[in-house]
């Protein structure tokens, strides 16, 4: 359990709070759910609470020092849904390591679902050999005896459908009917019905045991196809659990040697092994080829390639070396390491991952609230349903059309024997048995699995390629995207800028130039007052004033220093303004490095020959930086970052998706033209020299549409960024798209991580969340559609006119069909494809 604190500055603090994850059973459809929530809400302190039917789990948010988590899943164990905590990694908290775990659990349900479904079976086929046998005009007389049915059809109750009984009559108690409550009351109602015809054959009733059989076993089957369906749906979450390493070989530090006095390397002679999760940070472990990385760390000795696929979705390894980070999970494959954790516990990037995962699963989409609406009165409407069908067809229906008995009783006869036999039907049980078909037949599981199910499986998939999509209310949003926006630097481009320009003004520059490393080299007539004397100098204040920011530009010019193995001057007073410059004292002057904006901020006057000398360079796609020292305009260095090799690749098949998009950038208009130029964008579609303060402004005029000359009010809009100047948009967008090498602000901020680093990925997170709405949209289509459908034709409404009547088997099967066929259209989703 991990504590969020929520800072408040006023007298009376507001009480910290902390989400706790509980494994929840006892779960049979979308009422349930309901039924569980309700609980959770009822208990004091607790503020939020969301239930996931697929994966089994609630994540509760409460008052922190006020819910004990035990307290509460005893609570929900008392009203029938036998609950423990457990921390987010998916383990069963230390106090309650004596329950039973999740997985164990679940194997064990299926494997009695098994042995359930086998003895039900065994008394269908028994209970239909006397009917096939009479059709064939061969009886047999102990299978055909009205007894031995009457007998099979007690056995099916009192085993099979027992544990379906008994939860479906602690439901009723506790008002809170659930599936079980209609498939047992059905049950129940047929078995009574035919026991008393068979006791008293004076009322002239027909015995029709082999109903309650018929639907305990098609019910049975469709759980248990349902359960192994279930059970491939989280195989892959479950999968990306397996991945965290169990164990690491700790090198202690009394073992570490010196070679040659110049570095520590560890000595691998003594090795202790402990469980992974009680590494710290600083710790040397070794890790041998087949092994997996157990935390994220730092390679300190050693040469190995690491299978990354896990994480980024590529086959091809890595190639690590000293000074190379490795992440917890990935596979060393070649040759023996060792590592210093950086990373350990739930500070891990695949701890982190599955949490976000984890998370996904729970947060629902908008669509589903009408789901949880229905499923939560669907019981109630169906129970109330089944009366007014016996009711009408009882008093109205068998009165009003005097020949449904006979038609209804043909049916039956024809579901059992093959043929059509003209057999007359009391009104009561023509009434009954259509009144039972209507609770059979209804199917609230379906309603609550269509979601979670697709959820599960989408963001499973996700995350083995790289993606993670925090939930389902992200694939609703993104499914209704037509805008995408980009942050140049970083984004669109490599993020590893070069300097290719430095030209000193006010002065004729000396010393040469620098050796050819920059493409152009130029500098201004002569002036022996410049305070700059050459373009060495000019690039060591640069990097000086710039070791006080992290902006890749600020990389780009002091790895040119490093370069030409320049001296970094030393440097006070640092500033910084993003999205204009810098500023610094160096050597006692204040040296400034920024836009133009920057310089005219600080009342520096700018003349036309630079804007001229910027104009050219920003042409050619540069982004020019420029330098004052002592209130003058002292140097222009322009930086040029080459494009992804996938940027114009990604932007295309975008655009060939139907979305716009459009270029986001601080720098000149001029420079990122340049680049939209090469991307094949419109101008219209790039908003330049736009600064970090206002771009989540530019994304909310996007989404009024105040930028947008179209006739829509309103636009969805998504923003992909990396930077933390790009937290702001990224909150602000409808979809916020973060590269992994994003700063963490951004990343959390973010509601899709691209693990890989690679704008592809745009494509393809974009796509699968499209396809797996659309598994959202067809599970909840066809759940709505099989009740809607379903509960009339079993109530009869075909009867007068067609003379078709659903049996109460027939409408058990159907029932178990729905409930497979939505969890197995879900599995449909590991089909997907980059396209």
């Amino acid at each position: 359990m991990q504590l969020v604190p929520k800072t408040n500055l006023s007298p009376e603090p507001t009480p910290t709070t902390e989400k706790i994850i509980l494994d929840v059973g006892g779960m049979k459809c979308g009422g349930c759910v309901k039924a569980v929530e309700r609980q959770l809400f009822q208990y004091p302190g607790v503020k939020s609470a969301s239930v996931n039917l697929a994966t089994e789990i609630a994540v509760v948010e409460l008052e922190t020092s006020v819910v004990d988590a035990d307290a509460l899943a005893q609570q929900l164990t008392a009203a029938g849904f036998p609950s423990q905590p457990r921390q987010a990694s998916g383990k069963v908290a230390d106090k309650n390591q004596g329950k039973s775990d999740p997985a164990e659990r679940q194997r064990r349900e299926i494997q009695s679902a098994r042995r359930q479904l086998i003895i039900a079976a065994l008394l269908l086929l028994l209970s239909g050999i006397g009917h096939f046998g009479n059709s064939g005009g061969f009886v047999l007389p102990v299978l055909h005896n009205i007894w031995f049915h009457c007998g099979l059809a007690t056995i099916a109750l009192l085993i099979p459908g027992r544990s379906i009984l008994i939860d479906g009559w602690v439901s009723w108690r506790r008002l809170a009917p659930n599936m079980n409550t209609l498939v047992g009351l059905g049950t129940l109602i047929a078995y009574t019905a035919s026991l008393v015809a068979l006791l008293f054959p004076q009322l002239g009733w027909e015995c029709f045991f082999d109903e309650p059989v018929m639907m305990l076993g098609f019910i049975l089957l469709g759980r248990t196809l349902e359960k192994q369906a279930r059970g491939r749906v989280t195989a892959a979450f479950k999968n990306l659990l397996d991945l965290q390493p169990q164990l690491a070989r700790l090198i202690p530090k009394r073992s570490v040697e010196t070679r040659d006095g110049a570095s520590l390397q560890p000595s691998l002679t003594e090795v202790i092994e402990i469980p992974a999760e009680q590494v710290r940070v600083g710790e040397w472990l070794q890790v041998l080829p087949g092994d997996k990385i157990p935390v994220d760390g730092v390679v300190i000795d050693g040469q190995t390639t690491i299978d990354e696929s896990m994480l980024t979705g590529e086959a091809v390894p890595v190639l690590k070396q000293r000074g190379d980070t490795v992440t917890a999970g990935t596979l060393n494959q070649s040759g023996a390491i060792a590592i210093e954790a950086t990373r350990t516990g739930n500070d891990t990037t695949l701890a982190q991952i599955v949490a976000l995962v984890e998370a996904a699963q729970i947060r629902k989409a908008p669509v589903q609230k009408l789901a949880d609406t229905v499923a939560g009165y669907f019981t109630y409407g169906v129970l109330a349903a089944a009366v007014l069908t016996f009711l009408f067809w009882y008093f109205i229906g068998t009165h009003v059309w005097h020949d449904v008995t006979i038609w209804a009783g043909m049916n039956m006869a024809h579901h059992y024997y093959g043929v059509p036999i003209p057999t007359h039907h009391s009104p009561l049980l023509v009434s009954l048995k259509l009144a039972i078909a209507v609770m059979v037949v209804a199917c609230p599981c379906a309603l609550g699995l269509a979601t979670p199910t697709a959820i599960l499986v989408g963001t499973a998939i996700a995350a083995e390629r790289g993606l993670l999509i925090k939930g389902g209310d992200v694939l609703e949003k993104v499914h209704q995207l037509d805008t995408i926006v980009f942050d140049k630097t970083g984004t669109l481009t490599s993020g590893n800028p070069t300097v290719t320009d430095c030209v000193v003004l006010e002065g004729q520059a000396k010393g040469g130039d620098m050796e050819n490393n920059f493409d152009r080299f130029s500098a201004s007539p002569p002036n022996h007052q410049s305070p700059i004397p050459n373009p060495q100098y000019l690039l060591q204040l640069a990097a000086a004033v710039e070791r006080g920011t992290c902006h890749p530009l600020a990389t780009a010019i002091q790895n040119q220093a490093q370069q030409q193995q320049l001296t970094i001057l030393p440097a006070t007073d640092f500033h910084t303004e993003p999205g204009l410059g810098v500023s610094a004292v160096v050597e006692g002057n204040l040296v400034l490095l920024g836009n133009c904006d920057w310089l005219s901020w600080h009342g520096i006057v700018i003349d036309d020959n630079v804007h001229k000398q910027v104009q050219k360079l920003a042409e050619d796609g540069k982004t020019v930086v420029l330098m004052a020292i002592a209130g003058t305009v002292a140097g222009l260095i322009a930086i040029q970052d080459t494009l992804r090799p996938d940027a114009k690749a990604a932007v295309d098949k975008l655009r060939h998706m139907g979305l716009r998009v459009m270029l986001l950038s601080g720098d000149t208009p001029t420079a990122a033209f340049a680049i939209a130029n090469q991307l094949g964008l419109d101008t219209a579609d790039v908003m330049a020299a736009v600064p970090p303060a206002k771009k989540a402004e530019v994304i909310q005029s996007l989404q009024n549409r105040e930028i947008e000359t179209s006739a829509d009010p309103k636009s969805v809009v998504a923003m992909v960024g990396d930077g933390i100047n790009d937290a702001p948009a990224l909150s602000q967008a409808d979809i916020g798209i973060a590269l992994h090498t994003a700063t963490d602000v951004a990343i959390e901020t973010a509601d899709i991580v691209l693990m890989r680093n690679c704008l592809s990925d745009v494509v393809t997170s974009i796509q699968l969340s499209r396809a797996t709405f659309n598994k959202i949209r067809q599970n909840l289509f066809w759940a709505f559609a099989y009740n809607t459908l379903g509960i009339p034709l079993a109530a009869g409404i075909l009867l007068p006119s067609l003379h078709f009547v659903l049996s109460p088997a027939g409408a058990a099967a159907l029932m178990a069909f729905s409930s497979v066929s939505v969890v197995t259209n879900s599995l449909m989703l590991r089909r997907f494809s980059r396209s």
